[in-house]
């Protein structure tokens, strides 16, 4: 069982006023005896160089564009720390600059000495000092793995590459399908929503070889990875660190066609090395705020964060579960700021369900943020997932995907099975992306009620997979729902119906009508989708003759077929509308014409409507349809109770053409009309 990122620690007790966390006083006269790294939080933002007014100076167009989007603004928090401030304290003898976090208005140093962290606590503009990890010699020896008890990846023999299943995008593999299955995510990548466009920032101890192992082959062409930084070491690589980010990446990325497809293998990353395995110390909380003020910067979308925090190298940092309380903690705040800024959050919820601890740990205790709980393939829920609720009563974790014999990629290159919240949660991550690419208009909280209302315990939640397990197409489907709009109108005697949503090919709609003397709607129309592969915006135009119909309210409704798998036809009510006919239409058509056909000209695929205004009832009546050469292409027999027939025109021409249909009753011709149709 992973011990992971999730193997969380605490910190000690904190206070947050104006975004400015203030260390305890009791830990305030050890800075220097027992620390070497610590933390300098600021008074304020003066004497900056950087403005409100100009924020494509410190933020990118991605990330202005999100807030503009989402309707945030640029506010104080997002204004860099003081230049002038970093340079007085950069030049101080004996100290060495690690990290900056806006967001804490606070720097993180490295020193040994004494003078030096008087020095700078005598600053005008410095608000405390206090330590945040030990000095290199007081860590403890051969200190163990702190993610893993045990080697955790269980290696799946090698066999052919699974078949295909018909009408799937990817071929997932045997296991990696069990995985979307549960969710029916495949659902989304058939749709054309595989993550393109998305970016997803990972936190995480490392990513060993993401560059060169065979899960990644595809992103590492495509050049998927945007950026990498580690604020360990304070460089640009990551690829020779721990390997739990790597696996936690494979879980979203990974594309080996029959064996291993993950959630979004289309999106971009950014990978951020934010935990030092080496130790456990507040200095990764700072490291990992940090890390999400870059995902905010770039423009990220979304923060998959394995990790967490409740006990400490140092007990003198240890939080208690009191403080899971979604407001205490220095992770906790920098999560739920980043929400603040638009991105989704996410983190394990932690695996500590058969510990002495176990309940979840922070950052997954965030107001903002998606704590992720552990299930296996089949919904079990695994025994480690750590428990909930937060001190103050919220549900946690939110949500579950696998983490139990998750599939992921080995360090040497094959394809295991691990577990531990740590995979369930990029796991969620990777189907949050997919389901928002779809549905930008949405922010991310609009994004995240979705995935809750589609999940398996929405109406019950508990305190071990919250409100359950994420159903992706009803995710989907709701949020299809919320977006589409129906208006119709009136005149001429024909009501003109008008729906906006979203479709690709293979998707289809049904038209249907109440009269004001009918008590339930009666299909009236219905056609395919228009061409595309990729789920696009659309708008459709559809009309209904009201010829011989009595005044009153009409509605119309639209429900659209979303799935585009035949055997598993999901139906959705996009909306309703209603018009009020004030007068019976009587049009010379009323008196002159017996056979109707609308719309006329028809756009192909789309089943033209038929009307029969005549009151008698006629078991045999007949359609049929001829070329312009007068070639019979098909007949159609009607059983025509009394009233005026209204139905679906029964033919549907292969090509574009003008044809010809004639009713006929038992063998007499009644009447001919020519019929366009349009390709």
């Amino acid at each position: 069982m992973i011990k992971q990122l999730t193997t969380m620690r605490k910190f000690y007790p904190i206070r947050f006023l104006f975004f400015l966390l203030l260390f305890s006083s009791q830990l305030l006269t050890v800075a220097s005896a027992q620390f070497s790294k610590h933390i300098i939080w600021l008074k304020n933002k003066g004497n900056n160089s950087y403005t409100l007014s100009n924020a494509s100076s410190y933020l990118s167009a991605r990330s202005i564009a999100r807030r503009t989007r989402y309707s945030i603004q640029v506010d104080s928090t997002d204004l860099p720390v003081s230049p002038a401030y970093v340079a007085a304290i950069r030049a101080i003898p004996g100290v060495t600059l690690l990290n900056v976090s806006k967001w804490l208005n606070a720097l993180c140093i490295q020193t040994t000495s004494p003078v030096a962290l008087t020095t700078i606590q005598n600053l005008p503009f410095v608000q405390q000092v206090a330590g945040l990890a030990a000095r290199p010699s007081s860590l403890q020896p051969n200190r163990p793995d702190k993610f893993y008890d045990q080697s955790v990846i269980s290696p799946i023999t090698a066999t052919q590459p699974a078949e295909k299943t018909a009408g799937d995008f990817y071929n997932y593999g045997t296991n990696a399908g069990l995985e979307m299955k549960l969710h029916r995510a495949e659902f989304l990548h058939n749709i054309g929503l595989r993550g393109s466009g998305m970016h997803v920032v990972l936190l995480d101890a490392g990513f060993f070889n993401y560059n060169t192992l065979p899960a990644f082959d595809s992103i590492n062409q495509k050049g998927q990875i945007l950026s990498t930084w580690d604020f360990v070491a304070g460089n640009t690589s990551v690829s020779e660190d721990h390997p739990h980010g790597m696996q936690c990446l494979s879980t979203i990325a990974a594309n080996i066609p029959g064996r291993f497809v993950g959630k979004a293998p289309q999106a971009f990353f950014h990978l951020y090395r934010t935990e030092d395995v080496n130790s456990e110390f507040p200095i990764e909380e700072f490291n990992w705020v940090a890390g999400a003020e870059r995902a905010d910067s770039v423009g990220a979308d979304l923060i998959s964060s394995s990790l967490g925090y409740y006990d400490f190298d140092n007990p003198i940092f240890n939080y208690t579960y009191a403080q899971m309380d979604g407001k205490t903690t220095m992770s906790v705040k920098g999560a739920d700021l980043a929400a603040k800024k638009g991105l989704m959050v996410l983190n394990s919820a932690g695996n500590e369900g058969t510990g002495a601890w176990r309940y979840i740990i922070t950052p997954a205790d965030g107001d903002s943020v998606v704590a992720v709980g552990a299930v296996n393939a089949a919904g079990a829920v695994a025994g480690f997932s750590s428990y909930g609720p937060t001190a103050d009563g919220r549900i946690k974790p939110e949500l579950a995907s696998v983490g139990w014999q998750a599939i992921v990629q080995s360090t040497a290159g094959t394809i295991g099975s691990a577990s531990g919240t740590s995979f369930s949660c990029p796991n969620l991550a990777g189907l949050a992306t997919c389901l928002w690419q779809g549905f930008p208009e949405y922010n991310n909280v609009k994004i995240i009620d979705a995935l809750k209302r589609s999940a398996s315990r929405y109406t019950n939640p508990n305190d071990r997979i919250g409100y359950g397990i994420p159903d992706m197409r009803n995710a989907f489907a709701y949020l299809l729902s919320e977006y589409a709009t129906v208006t119709a109108s009136i005149n001429n005697c024909k009501a003109a119906i008008t729906w906006r949503t979203k479709d690709v090919e293979g998707m289809q709609f049904l038209i249907e009508r109440k009269l004001p003397t009918e008590n339930t709607f009666q299909k009236i129309g219905q056609f395919n989708a228009s061409s595309g592969t990729i789920l696009t915006n659309k708008t459709y135009p559809y009309q209904d003759a009201l010829n011989a119909i009595n005044p009153g309210n009409i509605q119309y409704r639209i429900t659209q077929v979303i799935d585009t798998l035949t055997a598993t036809r999901q139906l959705v009510y996009l909306d309703s509308t209603t018009v009020t006919l004030t007068s019976r239409c009587t049009t010379s058509d009323d008196i002159a014409s017996l056979l109707w056909i609308y719309p006329n000209p028809t756009p192909g695929k789309t089943k033209a409507q038929l009307v029969i205004n005549s009151m008698e009832a006629a078991s045999d009546c007949k359609l049929t349809l001829h070329d312009r050469a007068g070639r019979l292409l098909a007949t159609k027999t009607l059983n025509k109770p009394a009233g005026i027939y209204r139905g679906e025109l029964p033919f549907l021409p292969a090509s574009s053409g003008v044809y010809t249909i004639t009713l006929w009753i038992g063998s007499t011709k009644r009447e001919s009309k020519d019929w366009m149709v349009s390709y």
